[in-house]
């Protein structure tokens, strides 16, 4: 595969992961752990479908346990923590906190070995807070305990997804076939905990059970492959530029379901956040360059 093709197929996982508060809306009232269990168990079983068509069930035998644990805590917490947060408080909001990882993944790559920080960087990362604070200060009526709640959780998911992307790249070459089994292992973590300390509650008619099966197929599933592939073949930097369009899709998204409505409040919010995103990837640019 050519690297121009490797990075269209990354840039897919972009495009899906923008439908995901929209459909984690949709599959409401299931409780975060069941949805984590119900999803990742398609995405698996999709994952391992294809490595049965492709042949590639022996590079599995190559990857060291340590990297399937890693792998597996990385989706299952970030996934736990941005279900969570959708069901506390307000999708629009909570979506575009859990979106600040595409500019914590710059500010937290400039402590890797070879990088470096700079204003510009520290200047977006200020930009995309005030958007941040904006949404949850600016919100009337939302700052009851559970919105509140919400909104934390949400930037803890953008803080483990970020932590393990970055922390990803020190864990050698892992073969993409390997997706599928952090995908499993997800599930099978995500239902003992559900058993152990959730309700079961079921999606509610033919939308929710869609929704499950969208989520998947699409943002808990083939996302995670082809962004693997993308990582691993493509060109990574222009990769992490496009995923800054993730919290304004996300949020396009949902009000186009009709789950939001538009204002100018969450518009200018979702311009902060994605301009200083924008700007840290243009900082990281020159460095490069420099």
């Amino acid at each position: 595969m050519t690297r121009t093709k490797a990075t269209a197929t990354g840039s897919l996982a972009i495009l899906l992961w923008s439908l995901l508060a929209v459909f984690t809306v949709g599959s409401a009232p299931v409780p975060p752990f069941l949805l984590n269990a119900l999803t990742f168990a398609v995405g698996g079983t999709v994952g391992l479908g294809w490595i049965g068509m492709t042949g590639g069930f022996a590079q599995l035998a190559s990857v060291p346990r340590r990297l399937y644990l890693w792998g597996a805590l990385g989706l299952f917490g970030y996934h736990f923590l941005y279900f969570s947060a959708l069901r506390l408080a307000p999708p629009a909001e909570a979506g575009l906190i859990c979106y600040l990882w595409p500019l914590l993944i710059v500010i937290f790559s400039g402590f890797l070995p070879g990088e470096h920080l700079t204003p510009l960087h520290i200047l977006g990362a200020a930009l995309s807070f005030v958007g941040t604070a904006f949404l949850i200060l600016g919100r009337a009526g939302a700052s009851e305990a559970g919105a509140m709640t919400g909104y934390g959780l949400a930037l803890l998911a953008a803080i483990t997804w970020a932590l393990y992307s970055v922390l990803s790249r020190r864990l050698g070459n892992v073969p993409t076939a390997a997706v599928a089994v952090f995908c499993l292992i997800t599930a099978l973590l995500s239902a003992v905990c559900h058993l152990a300390l959730e309700q079961t509650l079921w999606p509610v008619g033919a939308r929710g059970w869609a929704s499950i099966l969208a989520l998947g197929l699409g943002p808990v599933g083939m996302a995670f492959y082809v962004w693997d592939v993308g990582m691993k073949r493509g060109d990574i930097q222009l990769l992490g530029t496009l995923s800054y369009a993730a919290p304004l899709l996300s949020t396009l998204a949902l009000m186009a379901a009709g789950y939001v409505e538009a204002s100018a409040r969450i518009g200018l919010a979702a311009g902060l956040i994605t301009a200083g995103a924008g700007l840290a990837a243009w900082a990281s640019a020159r460095t490069r360059r420099d």
